[in-house]
């Protein structure tokens, strides 16, 4: 299917063939009819991709901060080669999206195949959208209308937090779409309403909706006709729709309005306040957040878990509603509001309009064939094969599920360095895959996993998705007769560990299995066993990582979804000391820090004894600062000592012939890790890390994980 991507580091937009979306869970699939471009939004985005770097740093000051604590941390070529790499991943454009559901994943009960529907999702032919993002057209309503209503939506939510009543003067300063929309609807909810705008097609189309409209500097000074508009007291509310960088907007709302008035910024603009203005008049400011509750939240949008009605009437879904049923009484005009039409196929020359400037709406119309959509497909063909010849030292033949910033930032590049044959590349969109595909030199993309089991070419499937899919993936990939490489964790409970070892128990194949346990094929992790193999007497080992504090709604803290930190991220580094003390884990404890009562699950010291008697500790640590050295391994033996700082340094203390050794970047053994499990694959094994180890790991942080769970 064609789909519009853009490249942040280029600044290329390009129109994409990109395998289809299939449903999932709580997912609507849907057929675009038409699409609207947003022209904040995109033209935002166009013009940040075409700026130059330096152009680019000025316009995110906090993150270069983030740069540059990176460059102190982890060194200067790995942070350039991560910047680079986040800003060449295309992202996808758009967000106002209406047409036919085709299918609904498990947990959609609210829809059916053949509504049509409003939605936010991008400029693509085939649409997979949570269901909450999602809103049923009403009869009467054309689909290219209802296109506008996620913008709609961001009109509407700004206007209910002004909260205007009956008869209430209310100005709207930025008459783009935004600005017109939140004309009409202010007017449905019968303010009087004055619109500002430096066009005078704009101020004009603006009266056209029942408003009052002035252009500043023709018009004369906004701030006596606003006040005048009012009645002499100053108005009520101001809407801000205008986007700019200059603060003016806000001081000139502030100087309109009258004692207690509200002030609203839908868009986006300067913030250098005037405390006068708002402290004499006792003036509320407030920023509106998109379509309304529940924009960001991953448990409405993501897990499809409503607000109560009575607690919250609006939410973003209501919204949608809302605007739609404002269309179909004819009291929200959006076909007004069109300027151009564009087919998909010339999708790039909307955008070159839209940088010309003059337009408002410019609609995106799509294939159909007697009114049903162009046909899509799940998996598109990117190069032909190499089509290596069989037999020993042939070349392995790979597929990967998962194209994420892990994935195309450290892991794809390390198996595309490994020589083995690149079949074909999964991800659920199917953009990020047809991207990263065509990068590292894969075959296919495509949106399906299970176009890789079928596939009898592939060897092994490497699996970097969310962890909570891993064994699921892992299993399929197992009874299909596949290799199987996972990134960490393997699974996320006993329960699926039990499984895939019964799967390797009885496969007659004699599969590998090998979990991304990178950091044990680290150059410095390396030396550090060419050492402590030297070494007498029992020896202490001691990892304090500096994790860095997660938002409480990022997935790798859920439970269910991510396994928690210590599962998630922890188990690293259980392997690691056990690969150190080279001997089995036989006792362990965890002590957690409490906050209220509660264990913070990402503060927390892990104890470990080890079969020959030696001892690990593990801080894993989320209160620190990101200044300080994310990772930090020391190991106590024989009277000597061993620190090794974030994979770039190892010093030795007391240790004969041995002082340190540095590199100039870091190494977390991610490439050497997947060159081993090419390695064995090439030479029919054994897999590089044991079915012992990698079990023994897991179990561990599951015994570990069980005092809180009852706690």
């Amino acid at each position: 299917m064609k789909q519009i991507l853009q490249n942040l580091g280029s600044g290329e937009t390009i129109l994409a063939d990109v395998p289809a979306p299939g449903a999932r869970s709580g997912h609507l699939l849907v057929a675009t009819a038409h699409t609207m471009v947003s022209l904040g939004t995109e033209k935002m985005l166009l013009e940040f991709g075409r700026a130059s770097l330096l152009d680019k740093a000025r316009q995110q000051p906090e993150r270069v901060k983030q740069v540059l604590a990176k460059i102190r941390t982890d060194g200067l070529l790995p942070t350039l080669e991560a910047v680079r790499s986040k800003l060449d991943q295309p992202i996808a454009m758009g967000y106002c999206q209406s047409g036919v559901v085709l299918a609904v994943g498990s947990g959609v009960d609210e829809f059916r195949p053949g509504d049509r529907v409003a939605t936010n999702g991008p400029h693509a032919e085939v649409v997979c959208v949570p269901k909450h993002l999602c809103a049923r057209v009403p009869d009467g309503v054309p689909l290219d209308a209802a296109a506008f209503a996620p913008l709609a939506s961001i009109a509407l939510q700004g206007v209910r937090l002004a909260a205007p009543t009956l008869g209430e003067s209310v100005v709207v300063v930025g008459l783009g779409l935004v600005g017109l929309l939140a004309v009409q609807l202010l007017r449905a909810q019968g303010a009087r309403v004055l619109g500002l705008d430096l066009d005078p097609r704009k101020a004009a189309l603006a009266r056209r909706f029942g408003a009052e409209a002035i252009v500043p500097g023709v018009d004369g000074d906004p701030v006596p006709a606003a006040i005048a508009f009012a009645g002499g007291g100053g108005v009520d509310a101001v809407l801000i729709c205008a986007s700019t960088p200059s603060s003016e907007p806000v001081r000139t709302a502030a100087r309109m309005c009258r004692q207690r008035g509200r002030i609203v910024l839908v868009g986006v603009t300067g913030l250098e306040l005037n405390r006068a203005d708002f402290y004499e008049k006792e003036l509320t400011f407030q920023v509106s957040c998109s379509y309304g509750p529940g924009r960001y939240d991953p448990a409405y949008e993501i897990s499809g878990r409503d607000y109560p009605l009575g607690f919250v009437r609006w939410t973003e879904q209501r919204n949608f509603a809302a605007v739609l049923e404002l269309m179909a009484s004819g009291r929200l005009d959006c076909r007004a509001l069109i300027s151009v039409r564009f087919p998909l196929e010339q999708a790039l020359d909307g955008y070159q309009a839209m940088l010309a400037g003059g337009q408002l709406g410019i609609v995106l119309d799509y294939p159909t064939t007697n009114g049903t959509p162009a046909p899509t497909t799940r998996i598109v063909e990117i190069a032909a094969s190499a089509r290596p010849v069989k037999g020993v030292g042939r070349a392995p033949v790979l597929a990967v599920i998962g194209a994420g910033n892990y994935a195309g930032q450290v892991l794809l590049p390390a198996l595309a360095a490994t020589g083995a044959r690149l079949r074909t590349l999964v991800s659920a969109g199917g953009a990020s895959a047809s991207h990263f595909g065509r990068k590292f030199g894969f075959e296919k993309a495509a949106t399906d996993p299970t176009e890789v089991f079928a596939d009898p070419e592939i060897d092994a499937v490497v699996i970097a998705t969310r962890h909570d899919s891993h064994a699921a993936l892992a299993e399929a990939a197992l009874a299909a007769g596949k290799h199987v490489f996972v990134e960490k964790p393997l699974c996320l409970n006993e329960d699926e560990l039990m499984r895939i070892e019964t799967l390797l128990e009885k496969s007659t194949a004699h599969p590998l299995v090998m979990v991304g346990f990178n950091r044990r094929f680290a150059p410095l992790v390396v030396e550090m066993r060419r050492l402590l193999a030297g070494a007498a007497g029992p020896s202490a080992l001691i990892a304090t990582i500096n994790a860095g504090a997660l938002p409480d709604k990022h997935w790798a803290k859920d439970a269910e979804v991510g396994g928690g930190r210590l599962l998630g991220e922890g188990i690293h580094f259980v392997d690691l000391l056990r690969h150190l003390a080279g001997a089995p884990v036989q006792a362990m404890r965890v002590v957690k820090a409490t906050a209220n009562g509660q264990p913070v699950e990402d503060v927390a010291t892990i104890m470990l004894e080890f079969a020959n008697g030696a001892l690990g500790t593990i801080h894993y640590l989320a209160n620190g600062d990101r200044s300080f050295p994310k990772e930090r391994i020391e190991v106590f033996a024989g009277g000597r000592v061993l620190q090794l700082d974030n994979f770039r340094k190892l010093q030795g203390f007391g240790w004969p012939g041995f002082k340190s050794r540095s590199q100039w970047g870091q190494d977390k053994g991610h490439a050497a890790g997947a060159a081993a499990f090419v390695a064995a694959l090439r030479e029919g094994g054994p897999a590089p890390i044991s079915w012992v180890e990698i079990a023994e790991a897991h179990r561990t942080l599951f015994t570990l994980a069980a005092p809180a769970a009852a706690s």
